[in-house]
């Protein structure tokens, strides 16, 4: 059985998409190519809807990665046939907040430059946890940092290079003890203007200037080394550009 062709590696803003049912399992139902994101990298899998070609629509509850590459969505009603066509539907408005969110997140490790020790974000807020050992850190002088970077209005965009490339070049992964996975032989790598390359695999927007007015909530200490940043939108908490 082929892995699912992953629309969303080269095409984040698709938002619908027609495939044929490969597989089934309990209340999940593999694809053979998807818009959906599947959990990863500190990013929720999408949801959305899952129309079959006799009308039926299921809301797609999450969706998950499993064995050999294929990608699950979980439903919450009787799967579709094997072989039947099928039509997906995103809930952009979540999908986008998270692309917002996890691009957000790149520039807030550029603004900390210490090493990543983990990451999480939900449509609402993000955070990343840094090595960072006795510094203080600024939380106004951070959310200025990022908020100015929105304001420039710096392209998004990915790249594919072969894993040799990355090995020889071990200070583009920014996290720590977690090397990205690899499609082939190969990773993808975001980049940010001149400011910022790393690997990722998650869904981002096309320029800094479509992320909303961020703001640092919260640092806090994990830990003798751990600082966790939290990172929500500015709208949440009554802040203004």
């Amino acid at each position: 059985m082929s892995a699912t062709v992953r629309q969303f590696d080269h095409a984040p803003f698709q938002r619908t998409a027609t495939a044929r049912v490969c597989a089934v399992s309990e209340g999940a139902v593999a694809v053979d190519s998807t818009v959906f994101y599947p959990c990863g990298g500190g990013q929720p899998g999408d949801t959305g809807t899952m129309q079959t070609d006799s009308g039926r629509m299921l809301n797609v509850t999450d969706t998950v990665k499993g064995e050999h590459g294929l990608i699950w969505h979980r439903i919450d009603g009787p799967c579709p046939r094997v072989g039947e066509e099928v039509t997906l539907d995103i809930d952009w408005e979540r999908r986008y907040r998270l692309m917002q969110m996890h691009t957000a997140l790149h520039l807030l490790s550029v603004a900390v430059p210490y090493p990543v020790t983990g990451g999480q974000m939900t449509p609402d807020k993000g955070r990343l946890d840094f090595d960072v050992a006795g510094e203080a850190l600024d939380k106004a002088a951070i959310t200025a940092q990022i908020n100015a970077w929105r304001a420039d209005d710096l392209p998004v965009s990915t790249e594919w290079i072969d894993r040799a490339e990355l090995e020889a070049n071990p200070q583009l992964v920014k996290t720590v003890g977690a090397m990205p996975p690899s499609d082939s032989g190969t990773v993808r790598l975001v980049r940010i203007g001149e400011i910022d390359r790393q690997p990722c695999g998650g869904t981002h927007v096309a320029s800094t200037g479509e992320i909303a007015p961020l703001e640092v909530k919260s640092i806090k200490n994990r830990g003798a080394h751990n600082r966790r940043i939290t990172l929500v939108w500015q709208e949440a908490t009554g802040g203004v550009s």
